[in-house]
């Protein structure tokens, strides 16, 4: 996804350009310090303490330069409106946060306001399309059927939470004046890894995210991907 992200931004902005980046549930930070390595100046937004606590210790090893690019705030990610003004921004991430609310219109539409115009939006989101994948791929035929007419899924925490479907968040994108402009498959092959698996070689693994990465731009395989990464633009 990072390599995804970094085609995106590279074809929107010249080289060198330090933008002004919103990450909205940041989690442990992992996102907004590459891109404050990058030289961008990151603004990230959690509500979980653990995350927040995770975030600021990560950013406690970094220089200081990179320290000085990065701020926290904590708060909930509905709550945009109050810290920041509209526009204040030329990139919105919205990273895995989509499936634990319950109705995301209005959210996503306040992101969008905190874009400046030609301001790119990122989403990534699990897949409605796609969910009988995961346990049709482990045998677990019930649940795969089960899977076909619903958006609600348990995910590898134990949460019930709920998928997007492409052609619904694309229909989203566009009434909320960022219209969807590129989109791709994260996790095609490696969804049913286990969370413990072991890295590969570093050759091997170098093979492995070009494999992931050609199938996330290539029909039909990014269409049965467990995850959608939508990159919508500000008009």
């Amino acid at each position: 996804m990072a390599r995804q992200l970094d085609e995106q931004l590279a074809a929107r902005y010249p080289v060198g350009q330090r933008l002004r980046v919103l990450d909205v549930g940041m989690g442990q930070g992992t996102q907004a310090l590459r891109l404050a390595r990058a030289g961008h100046k990151v603004t990230g937004v959690e509500q979980d303490p653990g995350m927040v606590a995770a975030a600021r210790a990560a950013l406690a090893e970094e220089p200081e330069g990179i320290r000085g690019r990065v701020r926290l705030v904590e708060g909930d990610g509905r709550d945009t409106g109050v810290h920041f003004l509209p526009g204040s921004f030329d990139v919105v991430l919205c990273h895995g946060v989509l499936m634990y609310v319950e109705d995301p219109d209005a959210l996503l539409a306040g992101l969008a306001r905190m874009l400046a115009p030609g301001g790119l939006l990122s989403l990534l989101v699990r897949n409605g399309d796609a969910l009988a994948m995961r346990p049709g791929l482990a045998g677990d035929w019930q649940a795969a059927l089960g899977s076909f007419d619903t958006l609600s899924y348990r995910n590898r925490l134990g949460l019930d939470v709920r998928a997007d479907r492409l052609a619904a968040l694309t229909a989203t994108l566009a009434g909320i004046g960022a219209p969807l402009h590129a989109w791709y498959g994260v996790r095609v092959f490696t969804d049913t890894a286990a969370d413990d698996a072991p890295v590969p070689p570093p050759g091997e693994f170098h093979t492995l995210l070009a494999a992931e990465e050609r199938a996330g731009r290539t029909e039909p395989y990014r269409r049965v991907a467990a995850l959608l990464h939508l990159c919508g633009v500000r008009g």
